[in-house]
């Protein structure tokens, strides 16, 4: 069955949800009580403020990434001119099976479309799988981005100028 990636159905949100949550806490990256989780498991306001992408086969939800336009509510690090997404997430069972290219690319696409020059983001430092996966797109780290939303939590910058 063909990987299709498309803007998340009303009733794929809750899926959205369970999974973003899932993917960030079962590697430990964060525990179940962080305060975070519930701005992850929201993902009906991302889906009303942003974009919801999901990657799906059939109708079973593989991952999601939020997009996000520069201005626009869940932007951290965007400017003028730049896409940002956030909260990649894949379902466990899904790994290693190009979900998150297929989503990262995606987002890429959408950057594109709207004549933007880059796209940012921000990724825990133990992050690495995702940073050798940005990394193959041509993303570099911005150090100048880096930022901390808490004391205690340090979120690194990347960027890929696309023109």
């Amino acid at each position: 069955m063909a990987l299709e990636v498309r803007l998340a159905s009303p009733d794929e949100v809750e899926e959205v949800s369970r999974i973003t949550v899932e993917a960030y806490t079962k590697d430990g990256l964060l525990v179940p009580d962080d305060p975070y989780v519930a701005h992850l498991a929201d993902a009906a306001s991302r889906a009303a403020a942003a974009e919801l992408w999901v990657a799906a086969e059939a109708s079973t939800v593989l991952g999601s990434v939020t997009y996000c336009r520069p201005g626009t509510p869940f932007a951290e690090l965007a400017t003028d001119g730049e896409g940002e997404f956030r909260m990649l997430s894949v379902s466990a069972a899904a790994r290693r099976r190009g979900v998150a290219r297929a989503l990262v690319q995606r987002c890429l696409d959408r950057s594109t479309e709207l004549d933007l020059e880059a796209v940012v983001l921000s990724s825990l430092p133990e992050m690495t799988g995702a940073h050798r996966l940005y990394r193959s797109f041509g993303f570099v780290r911005t150090p100048e981005r880096d930022w901390s939303p808490m004391p205690g939590v340090e979120l690194w910058g990347f960027r890929l100028p696309l023109q």
